[in-house]
C-alpha cells in the first residue's frame, strides 16, 4: 500500500505536552496512518483523501497557544503599558487638534479613522480569530465591531476614546492580577545570593550556586537559610513562617531540621546541607503554587461560559436598538459594554490570590477546584493517629506493685526494650533518657510476636535483675503471671497498657497514650460553629481507644479497627450526602485522601504518599490551619459571587441607560472599564488577609 506524506514546518518548538495533544488531535482523522511532531516540523503519513485544511487549522491553533504561553506576564504587562500610552497620546493629540483647530480636525477624518483602526488592530485580530477558529464571538469581537461601526458612522473619535480607556483599564487590571499571582514569589524568594561555607574550621563566603549536598554552612543572626539541612552545632530561634505558616520562631538545636526560606532571628547555627536549589522545600512550595494557579476551578469555567453566552446577547441588544432607533450612538453604547472582562478576570484573580494567600500561611492548595470544594465542605473526616493525636506515644501514668519503685520498673522495661523500634518501646526509652537514667544492659532478649519482649537482665545498682517480660496482659497470663494485687481496675478500661514482670512477679503497668494535638478540640468546635454538619473519625486502632478519643473530642461518629481500603469506602459513602474533607497523614490514609472531595495532609511528619494523594498540604502542626483553609475557601467564593453580581448589575444598568440614550459612548466605556477594574481589585483583597493571623469572615 502506498502512503502519502505531508510535512508542516513549525515556527517554534512546542512543549512536550502540547506535542502529544496535537498528535492525538491529528490521529482522530481516519485518513491519517501515522503522525510525528518533532521540534520544528509535523510529519504525517496518510491514505486516501486527507483533510489537509482542517489539520492545518489544528497546527495553527497549537502554535498560537504555544506563542501565547511563551509570553511572560512581565512582557504582557509591558505590552499593555505600551498600548495604553500610545492610545492615550493619540487621544490627547486628537482632542488638542479638535479644540485648537476645528478645520484641521475636520480635514483629518481619514487619518483619525486610520489611527483608530491601527490602535484596534489586536482587538480586530482576536475578534476575527474568535469567529473563525472558535466559531463564536468574544469580547474582542464586540470591541472590533464597535470600532468598525464608529469608523463607518464617521465618528472614529468615539472608538478612540473606548480604546484609550480599554487599554488603560487592561493595563491596570493586568497589573493588579499579576501582583496577586506573583506576590507569593516575592514572599518565598530567598533574596540572598551568598552563604558562609565552613571549611577546615573557617568560614568562607561563596555564591549559593556553589553549595552542594554534604557541605557544611554557617547561618548567623538575621541571615536567611538558603538550603534544607540538619543542625550540626549551635542553637537559634528560627522563623520558618514561609514553610509552616507558624508566626512564633522555632528553637533549633543539634539534630533539628531547617528549611530554605527560614530566617535566623537569634543565635547561630552550623548546618549540614541536605538539599539545594530545586530540591528544597521552598522550591517545592513555589512549584506547587504555580502549578495550582493553572488549574481552573468549576466557577472559573462557569464564568467563561457565562461571559461567552452574554457576548451574543450584547450583539442582539445592539441590533434591536438599531432597528428601533437607527441611532448609532445608542448602538455604540451597547457594543462598548461587555461582561467578559469583569467575569473572567475577577474570578481568575480571586482564585489565584486565594492560593497565594494560603501558601503564605503554610497551606498549599493544589488547584482552584479545591478552593471551591473547601467552600462547600459540610463533612470533615479525620484519621486518629498523627492527625487528631500527636502521633508520638508517650507515658501517661504508671502503677507499681507494693515495694516496687517506678524507676526500678522503668529501667527493667527499658533494658528489655532496648533494641526494639516499636512505638511503645520508643516511648519508654525516651522517658528514661529524659530522666537522665542509665539503662542496664540485658544479657539476651527475644521478641515474642504479638505478645511483647522477653529479656534476661542482670542485677544493677540497688535493683535486682531476672527474667523480664514487657507486653500485653495475655503475654503474662500465658506464662502464669497474674495481677494478684489488683493494680488494674475498671478505671483503666480502654487504656493502652504495658505489663512489666520480673520472674513470676507483676511489677506494674505503664499507661502509654498518644496525646491529642493541642488546640484540636478547639478547632473542631470552631468547625461546628462555622457550619460543618458532621465530624467523623476513622482509625485502625481498637474500638475501646477510639471510643475514648471520640468521647473526649465530642466527635459525631467513629469507625475503628478498619483497613485503609475501608477508610476509602467510608469516605465514598459520606460523599453521597455531602462534600467531604478528609484529613490524614500516613500511608494508610492515602486512598481516603484521594477519594475525598478535599484531601488534606496535616503535619510535618506526613508521609510523601499522603502529601501526593492530598489536595491540600499543611506543613505546620497547628490544627487551626484546617479552619483557616475552610474560611479561605468560603471567603474566596463570597468575593467571586460579589464580583458576579457587581459585574452583571453595573454593566446591565449601563446598557439600559445606553439603549435609552441617557449616556454617551464615553460614559458607557468609563462605566464598563471602571467596573472591571473594581471587581479585580476586590478579588485582590484576599491577599490582605494573609497579613493577618486568620482569614476573617462572618460566620453563617
Amino acid at each position: 500500500m502506498m502512503y502519502g506524506r505531508l510535512n508542516y514546518a513549525l515556527p517554534l518548538v512546542l512543549p512536550r505536552e502540547q506535542r502529544l495533544e496535537l498528535v492525538a488531535h491529528i490521529r482522530r482523522y481516519r485518513a491519517v496512518r501515522a503522525v510525528l511532531v518533532e521540534e520544528r516540523q509535523v510529519r504525517l503519513w496518510y491514505t486516501g483523501t486527507l483533510p489537509a485544511r482542517e489539520i492545518q487549522q489544528q497546527i495553527i491553533a497549537a502554535v498560537h497557544i504555544a506563542q501565547a504561553a511563551a509570553v511572560t506576564p512581565a512582557e504582557r504587562l509591558a505590552e499593555y503599558r505600551r498600548d495604553a500610552l500610545i492610545s492615550l497620546a493619540g487621544f490627547a493629540a486628537v482632542q488638542i487638534i479638535r479644540r485648537t483647530s476645528p478645520e484641521l480636525f475636520a480635514a483629518t477624518k481619514i487619518a483619525r479613522s486610520a489611527l483608530t483602526v491601527l490602535l484596534a488592530r489586536k482587538f480586530i485580530q482576536n475578534g476575527v480569530t474568535g469567529l473563525v477558529r472558535d466559531r463564536q464571538p468574544n469580547a474582542d469581537t464586540l470591541t472590533a465591531t464597535a470600532v468598525i461601526a464608529s469608523v463607518l458612522a464617521g465618528k472614529p473619535e468615539s472608538s478612540l476614546t473606548l480604546l484609550t480607556l480599554s487599554n488603560c483599564a487592561e493595563m491596570l487590571t493586568s497589573y493588579a492580577a499579576e501582583r496577586a499571582r506573583t506576590q507569593i514569589s516575592g514572599l518565598l524568594s530567598l533574596d540572598q545570593h551568598y552563604v558562609w561555607r565552613v571549611e577546615h574550621g573557617r568560614e568562607r563566603k561563596i555564591p549559593i550556586a556553589e553549595v552542594r549536598a554534604g557541605d557544611t554552612i554557617a547561618a548567623h543572626t538575621g541571615e536567611k537559610i538558603v538550603i534544607d539541612g540538619r543542625v550540626l552545632a549551635g542553637s537559634a530561634a528560627v522563623n520558618q513562617a514561609s514553610i509552616t505558616g507558624e508566626s512564633n520562631p522555632a528553637m533549633k538545636h543539634e539534630g533539628s531540621p531547617v528549611y530554605a526560606g527560614s530566617v535566623v532571628e537569634a543565635g547561630e547555627l552550623v548546618i549540614t546541607v541536605e538539599k539545594v536549589g530545586k530540591d528544597t522545600s521552598l522550591a517545592h512550595i513555589v512549584h506547587l503554587v504555580e502549578e495550582a494557579q493553572s488549574r481552573k476551578a468549576p466557577v472559573q469555567n462557569f464564568a467563561d461560559q457565562m461571559a461567552n453566552f452574554l457576548v451574543p446577547v450584547s450583539f442582539l441588544g445592539a441590533a434591536i436598538v438599531y432597528g428601533a432607533t437607527r441611532d448609532w450612538q445608542r448602538v455604540l453604547n451597547l457594543l462598548f459594554i461587555d461582561f467578559s472582562c469583569g467575569l473572567k478576570l475577577s474570578t481568575a484573580t480571586a482564585i489565584s490570590a486565594s492560593i497565594s494567600a494560603a501558601a503564605k500561611r503554610g497551606i498549599l492548595v493544589k488547584g482552584g477546584n479545591y478552593i471551591e470544594a473547601l467552600a462547600e465542605t459540610d463533612t470533615v473526616v479525620l484519621d486518629k493517629t498523627g492527625t487528631l493525636t500527636v502521633g508520638i506515644p508517650q507515658i501517661a501514668f504508671m502503677r507499681t506493685a507494693p515495694g516496687v519503685e517506678e524507676q526500678e520498673m522503668l529501667l527493667l522495661a527499658a533494658s528489655a526494650e532496648q533494641h526494639s523500634v516499636h512505638p511503645l518501646a520508643v516511648a519508654i526509652q525516651k522517658y528514661v533518657q529524659a530522666q537522665g537514667w542509665t539503662v542496664p544492659q540485658h544479657e539476651d532478649s527475644q521478641t515474642v510476636v504479638a505478645r511483647g519482649m522477653l529479656a534476661t537482665v542482670p542485677d544493677f545498682g540497688a535493683y535486682q535483675g531476672g527474667t523480664v517480660r514487657v507486653g500485653s496482659k495475655k503475654f503474662l497470663t500465658e506464662n502464669g503471671i497474674h495481677d494478684v494485687t489488683g493494680l488494674v481496675d475498671s478505671s483503666l478500661a480502654g487504656k493502652n497498657l504495658l505489663y512489666v514482670s520480673r520472674d513470676q512477679q507483676l511489677l506494674g503497668v505503664i499507661g502509654i497514650e498518644d496525646p491529642i494535638r493541642p488546640a484540636m478540640k478547639k478547632t473542631l468546635n470552631q468547625m461546628r460553629r462555622y457550619g460543618i454538619d458532621e465530624i467523623v473519625m476513622l482509625t485502625g486502632d481498637s474500638k475501646a481507644v477510639a471510643a475514648k478519643v471520640a468521647q473526649d473530642m465530642d466527635i459525631d461518629a467513629y469507625y475503628a479497627e478498619i483497613l485503609p481500603e475501608d477508610k476509602a469506602n467510608y469516605v465514598n459513602k459520606l460523599k453521597q450526602r455531602g462534600t467531604v474533607m478528609m484529613v490524614g497523614d500516613g500511608i494508610n490514609d492515602a486512598p481516603a485522601l484521594a477519594f475525598a472531595d478535599v484531601g488534606v495532609s496535616l503535619g510535618g511528619r506526613q508521609t510523601d504518599i499522603a502529601a501526593e494523594s492530598s489536595a491540600v498540604t499543611i506543613h505546620g502542626e497547628d490544627p487551626a490551619r484546617l479552619m483557616e483553609a475552610l474560611e479561605l475557601g468560603r471567603r474566596t467564593m463570597r468575593l467571586v459571587h460579589q464580583n458576579f453580581m457587581a459585574t452583571i448589575l453595573v454593566n446591565s444598568g449601563a446598557m439600559l441607560l445606553g439603549a435609552l440614550g441617557r449616556i454617551s459612548p464615553l460614559y458607557a466605556a468609563v462605566i464598563h472599564n471602571t467596573a472591571t477594574l473594581a471587581v479585580v481589585l476586590n478579588s485582590c483583597r484576599i491577599l490582605q488577609t494573609a497579613r493577618r493571623s486568620r482569614f476573617a469572615m462572618p460566620r453563617r
